[in-house]
């Protein structure tokens, strides 16, 4: 069997998500706060004190909270799990849900700038337009009400879910996503953004140094361990477990049909239009390549955009569909043009990515797996609000040079040929991405430490 898969008895394997906010920090609330609340009247909160409220304040956050609460649910099957995310609907949660396992609750929904507020001045005034405060609101009621019920809280992201769970009054553990003292410590240093974080000696402030030192938290948990040994040396217990993102992975073989071929693997983002826009420029600097041997190109979609959206892109670049897709690849459809043949499919990232030689993202989280699967990536910062630039610089110095930012088409491509023809280049650069990703087992290992330090 090809693909990636996951070690039996687990729920599916790693799913694409493509957002960015894994690597950005955020004071503000994310969410809707139009009429899609799905929050229960207080007599139907759960009085049970052996129970756990999950706060969730990003799409990468979601799947990351997923991993941690399968193998939580395996480790105590009677506990009870609920989630609120902070950002979006919960998708990710959909299959827990119908298993009776997970529930999720709350005031959820959407914002204009699809949770990504701080990326762009001109998103922030449109999620306050729509309710980002009053968002804020509800957020901090439902929690307050809850957590009244002897809940316990686990808070996955940055400041908000860590405040709201300081709020609380009730136990809770932090995993603390968003922040690596790589991004501070890798490149030139001379940014006042660099100066300040090297005298607090942490990325994280110093009120969220007063938050984690409270004695409700029981633990903290980051991305990495110069993170964890910055936070001690500011008084907070932290640890590094493991990365959830790499959990489930397993590299197996490629179908023989492109085993011989060069294999780059698209990832354009989720949100609409800015997937679109993206998804244009990524392809033309594709075509700029000086071609003598055939390209696999593989276009691994969410949920946004379709591939039916893509088709009419496509047909303007000179692109021809084919009728009969690779059933072994799993593809929706399949576009050829000259030496290139583009395979699209729809939740394929998973067994994609282990797939492809080198990828191109305006990506967040599966741009991190694909560096720690080992495979170098360049990125094409945009408008945003989730790709721009700062955030593309961001990412690099965070993955050690293995994500290189390319800021023209034609760099792209002249980039992505070297990358193709040289492999003693390129696996010097998938390299530095690897170590910084670190050892997959994270959930477990978080797992592990919420159950024990939260119900003994």
């Amino acid at each position: 069997m090809t693909g990636i898969g996951l070690k039996k008895g687990k729920k599916a394997a790693p799913r694409f998500e493509l957002g960015i906010k894994d690597l950005q920090s955020s004071a503000l609330p994310l969410g809707h706060a139009a009429e899609n609340n799905k929050s229960l009247p207080p007599d139907s909160i759960s009085h049970n004190a052996n129970s756990l409220l999950v706060l969730s304040n990003g799409h990468g956050e979601d799947q990351i909270a997923l991993r941690v609460l399968e193998e939580l649910h395996e480790l105590r099957p009677n506990l009870s799990l609920e989630i609120l995310p902070l950002v979006g609907e919960g998708k990710a949660f959909d299959g827990a849900i119908a298993a009776g396992w997970l529930s999720i609750n709350g005031p959820i929904g959407k914002l204009p700038s699809g949770g990504f507020s701080n990326q762009s001045f001109r998103g922030f005034l449109a999620d306050l337009v729509h309710g980002l405060l009053l968002l804020t609101w509800r957020h901090w009621r439902y929690v307050t009400l809850v957590a009244s019920k002897k809940h316990a809280i686990l808070a996955i992201g940055d400041i908000l879910p860590l405040l709201l769970a300081w709020f609380s009054g009730r136990p809770f553990v932090f995993i603390g996503t968003p922040k690596s003292d790589y991004t501070w410590r890798s490149g030139p240093g001379r940014s006042l953004s660099d100066c300040y974080h090297r005298l607090k000696g942490s990325e994280w402030d110093l009120w969220e140094f007063a938050l984690m030192r409270s004695s409700r938290c029981k633990m903290v948990a980051v991305r990495d361990s110069l993170t964890a040994r910055g936070l001690k040396t500011n008084g907070v217990f932290a640890l590094a477990p493991g990365n959830p993102m790499m959990d489930g992975f397993q590299k197996q073989s490629c179908p023989v049909s492109i085993q011989k071929f060069p294999r780059v693997i698209l990832l354009c983002g989720s949100r609409i239009p800015e997937a679109i826009n993206n998804f244009q420029r990524l392809l033309s600097a594709v075509d700029q390549l000086a071609l003598k041997d055939p390209l696999v190109v593989l276009v691994a979609l969410g949920g946004e955009p379709t591939c039916d959206e893509l088709g009419k892109y496509l047909t303007s670049f000179g692109y021809s569909l084919i009728d009969s897709p690779c059933e072994e690849l799993g593809a929706q459809a399949c576009w050829i043009k000259g030496l290139k043949k583009l395979f699209i499919g729809a939740g394929q990232f998973g067994y994609w990515a282990s797939l492809a030689e080198v990828g191109l993202a305006t990506a967040g989280t599966a741009t991190e797996q694909l560096v720690g699967l080992g495979i170098p990536v360049l990125s094409f910062p945009g408008e945003g609000p989730q790709f721009n630039g700062p955030f593309a610089k961001r990412q690099s110095r965070l993955l050690g040079g293995a994500v290189i930012p390319c800021f023209s088409s034609e760099v792209m491509a002249e980039r992505l040929q070297l990358l193709l023809k040289d492999e003693v280049f390129r696996s010097h650069v998938a390299s530095l991405g690897a170590r910084r990703m670190g050892r997959p087992g994270g959930s477990v290992a978080l797992a592990s430490i919420v159950s024990t330090r939260l119900f003994g």
